[in-house]
C-alpha cells in the first residue's frame, strides 16, 4: 500500500498551454533554421552540397530515432523530467555546432538539436494530464498551429541571422530560445503522477532505431544516390528485415517499446495512416511555394524572390493557423476528432486544388498556401485527440510519439517524391534546366489524392471514441495490479476496463506477460472494474478506491472450457485421447481422459471445431462437430458397443495389428 504525496498547488492552464506550445514553434525552428544556408554551406565549410545536406539528414534521424524512446521513456519516468533532459540536450548541441568550427561538430550538434522533436508528443500528454477538458482541444489545436508559425518564421529568421551576424548565431539564438524554455518549463509545468513505471525494453528500442534510421535514410537520400543504388537497396533491406525481427519480439515482450496490439486497434491505426498521408500533404505545401516564389520570372510562373522575402511570403501561412486554433478546438469540441480530421483534410484538398488553377501572381500563391496550411492546423489538432481517446491514459507519451514518428515518415517521402518530381519534369533555361509547371501541378495533385485518401481513412475511424471525465491533475492516480487466476498465477492476453457507476468510460489497461495493468483514476471513489482474460469468464466487480491503495489485484474464477464424458455405451472410458480441430484440419490441443470418462480442453478463440475420441486400447474413435462461442461447451463422446467381428475382419485384423476403427 502506498500513499499518494501531498498535492502541489494547482499551475495556470493558460500558462503551461503557452510553455508547451512554444516547445512546439522551438521544433519547428530547429528543422528550418538551417534551410536557407544550405546553399552555403559547402563553401562555409569546405565540403561538397552532399555532404552539406547531412545537416537537414542528421537532424531527421535523430528525431526519428529519439522520439519513440523518449515518449516511452515520459510514460514511464515522467513527462517534465523528459521535456528537461531533451531541452538540455538540444542547447548542447546548439551550443557544440556554435563553437565547434568543423563540419562534423556541426553534424554531431544538429543531430542533438534532432531531440527537440520529442517535446511536441510529450507536451500534447503533459496537456492530457494537467489541462481541464474543455480546454484540451483548443491547447492541442493552438500547439499545432504553433509548428506551423516556426516554419514560417524560421526561413526568413535565419536569413536576417546569417545575413547580419554570420552563420554561427542561428545556433546561438537556438541555445538562447532552448535555455529560455527550458527554465520555463522547470517554472511552470508540473510533474505529471500519471506514469507506468517497469522495465524499460532495451532491446526493442535499438532494433527500432535501427530499423527507423535505416528507412529514412534510404527515404532521404534515395534521390542523391540513386533509388536503384546499392546502398539505398541495403538500407531498404535493412530496416525490413529489422522490423521483421522487432515486431514479432514486441508481441511477447513483457513490457514493450510499442505496444502493437493497441496500435493495430482500428481507432489508433486509421488515425496514424491518415498522419502519415496529412504529413505528405503537408510538406509538400512548404517546399513547392519557397521554390515558387524563389524561381526566375523567366520560367513563367516564378516570381525571383530572395530567399528572405519568400519566408516572409509564408508567414500569413503560420499567423492563419494560430487565429484558427480556436476553430479547431472547436470543431473537436462539438464534433469530435474524426469529423475535425476530415474538415482539415478536405480544407486542404480545396487549397491544392485551387493552386492548380490560380499561380499566376504572388497573391494566389500566398492564398493557396494559407489554405492549406489551415486544413493542415484542423487535421493535426485532431490526431493527438483521436490517439489519446484511444490507447490507455497510461500510454499516451508513447502513443502521441508513435503518430508523431508516423507524421515525420510522411513528411520526409513527401521532400523524396517532390525531389524526384522536380527534378524529372523539366525544361530549358539557358544552360540550366528547372522545374517546369507541370511538375508542380503533379506534385498539387499528389498532395490532394493523399489529403483525400486520409479522409478514406478517418472514414473507419470509430465515430463514438471515449470520453473520459476531465479530473483534476492532482488528484488522478494510477493504480496497478495484476490479473490472476484462482491459483494466482498470471492471466494473459487480459484487458482491465474501468468505469464510472453510472457507466462512463474512465481508462482501460492491456496486461502484461506478467499479469500487470496500470489504470489511471480521477480520484477517490467507487468505480466498476472489468476484467477480461482469454478462455476465462469476464469478471465485474465495484472498486471502492480510497484514494491510498495503489495496488490491487483482480482474481477471475471461471475458466471457460470443453469439457464431456467418453463412454462406449453407458461405460465411462479412461485414458482416451481426446483431440480438438478446427474445421479446416489444423490441430489446437490435446487431452486424455480421467479414469471417469471426464476430459476438459481450454476453450479455443470462437469458430467452428471438430472434436474425436480414440479409444486406448481398441482403437476405437468418435468424432463430432461444435460451434464455439464464448462460452463454456459440454461434448459428450459416446460409441456403440463393437459388434462381434466375422473371420474375414479378424483375418485383417491379424494381417495389420490392430483392431478395425468403428465410429
Amino acid at each position: 500500500m502506498t500513499a499518494p504525496s501531498a498535492p502541489k498547488p494547482t499551475r495556470s492552464p493558460s500558462a503551461i498551454t503557452t510553455v508547451l506550445a512554444l516547445s512546439g514553434t522551438l521544433v519547428a525552428l530547429m528543422q528550418t533554421l538551417v534551410v536557407p544556408l544550405l546553399p552555403d554551406f559547402p563553401r562555409i565549410l569546405s565540403v561538397t552540397p552532399d555532404d552539406a545536406s547531412w545537416l537537414v539528414t542528421a537532424t531527421l534521424l535523430a528525431s526519428a530515432v529519439a522520439t519513440p524512446i523518449v515518449s516511452r521513456s515520459a510514460d514511464m519516468y515522467g513527462k517534465r523530467k523528459m521535456m528537461v533532459i531533451c531541452l538540455a540536450i538540444m542547447v548542447a548541441g546548439s551550443v557544440m555546432a556554435a563553437l565547434g568550427g568543423t563540419f562534423l561538430w556541426l553534424i554531431i550538434g544538429r543531430a542533438l538539436q534532432g531531440f527537440s522533436a520529442s517535446l511536441i508528443p510529450v507536451g500534447i500528454s503533459i496537456m492530457r494530464d494537467e489541462l481541464p477538458k474543455e480546454k484540451m482541444g483548443s491547447a492541442v489545436a493552438l500547439m499545432s498551429a504553433t509548428l506551423g508559425i516556426g516554419s514560417a518564421l524560421g526561413l526568413p529568421l535565419a536569413g536576417l541571422l546569417y545575413e547580419s551576424l554570420g552563420w554561427t548565431s542561428i545556433f546561438w539564438v537556438s541555445a538562447a530560445a532552448g535555455t529560455l524554455l527550458l527554465l520555463a518549463v522547470v517554472l511552470v509545468v508540473p510533474e505529471s503522477k500519471v506514469r507506468t513505471p517497469g522495465r524499460f525494453d532495451y532491446a526493442g528500442a535499438l532494433v527500432l532505431s535501427g530499423a527507423l534510421g535505416s528507412l529514412l535514410l534510404a527515404i532521404s537520400k534515395g534521390g542523391t544516390w540513386g533509388w536503384g543504388s546499392e546502398p539505398v537497396l541495403l538500407l531498404f533491406l535493412a530496416a525490413a528485415l529489422l522490423l521483421a525481427v522487432w515486431i514479432p519480439y514486441e508481441l511477447r515482450v513483457g513490457q514493450p517499446m510499442v505496444d502493437l496490439r493497441t496500435t493495430a486497434r482500428r481507432p489508433v491505426l486509421m488515425t496514424n495512416l491518415a498522419s502519415l498521408l496529412i504529413g505528405f500533404a503537408m510538406f509538400a505545401n512548404m517546399l513547392l511555394t519557397t521554390q515558387q516564389l524563389q524561381l526566375p520570372l523567366a520560367t513563367g510562373y516564378g516570381f525571383e524572390l530572395n530567399v528572405i522575402t519568400a519566408g516572409l511570403c509564408m508567414v500569413p501561412s503560420g499567423l492563419a493557423m494560430v487565429v484558427f486554433a480556436p476553430v479547431s478546438g472547436g470543431i473537436i469540441r462539438r464534433f469530435g476528432g474524426r469529423s475535425a480530421l476530415m474538415t482539415g483534410a478536405g480544407v486542404m484538398i480545396v487549397g491544392y486544388v485551387g493552386r492548380v488553377f490560380f499561380y499566376d501572381s504572388i497573391t494566389w500563391v500566398i492564398i493557396g498556401s494559407t489554405v492549406v496550411s489551415v486544413g493542415t492546423a484542423i487535421a493535426y489538432a485532431a490526431m493527438p485527440t483521436l490517439i489519446m481517446g484511444a490507447v490507455p491514459i497510461t500510454e499516451t507519451a508513447s502513443a502521441n510519439g508513435l503518430n508523431s514518428l508516423v507524421r515525420s515518415i510522411g513528411t520526409s517521402t513527401s521532400s523524396a517524391a517532390v525531389a524526384a518530381v522536380l527534378t524529372s519534369v523539366t525544361v530549358p533555361l539557358g544552360a540550366a534546366r528547372l522545374p517546369s509547371f507541370d511538375a508542380f501541378r503533379d506534385v498539387f495533385w499528389m498532395a490532394a489524392l493523399a489529403s483525400a485518401a486520409s479522409v478514406l481513412a478517418a472514414i473507419f475511424i470509430p465515430r463514438i471514441t471515449t470520453h473520459r471525465p476531465a479530473a483534476p491533475a492532482a488528484a488522478e492516480l494510477v493504480v496497478q495490479g495484476r490479473v490472476l487466476a484462482p491459483d494466482h498465477r498470471p492471466l494473459t492476453p487480459a484487458v482491465v476496463t474501468v468505469l464510472q457507476t453510472e457507466g462512463e468510460p474512465v481508462d482501460w489497461s492491456r496486461v502484461d506477460t506478467d499479469g500487470n495493468y496500470s489504470v489511471a483514476l480521477p480520484g477517490a471513489g467507487k468505480y466498476l472494474v472489468v476484467a477480461n482474460a482469454a478462455g476465462w469468464a469476464p469478471m465485474a466487480e465495484v472498486f471502492d478506491f480510497d484514494g491510498r491503495t495503489l495496488k490491487q489485484n483482480f482474481l477471475l474464477h471461471e475458466r471457460l472450457e470443453i469439457s464431456g464424458r467418453a463412454a462406449i455405451g453407458r461405460r465411462p472410458v479412461a485414458g482416451a485421447v481426446v483431440t480438438l480441430l478446427r474445421a479446416t484440419g489444423e490441430h489446437v490441443g490435446t487431452a486424455r481422459t480421467d479414469d471417469d470418462g471426464v476430459y476438459t480442453l481450454p476453450l479455443p478463440a470462437a469458430g467452428r471445431y471438430i472434436v474425436t475420441m480414440l479409444h486406448p486400447v481398441t482403437h476405437q474413435a468418435v468424432a463430432r462437430k461444435l460451434a464455439v462461442d464464448n462460452r463454456s461447451v459440454t461434448v459428450d463422446l459416446t460409441a456403440e458397443h463393437l459388434p462381434q467381428r466375422t473371420g474375414a475382419e479378424r483375418t485383417a485384423a491379424g494381417r495389420t495389428g490392430g483392431e478395425p476403427v468403428r465410429a
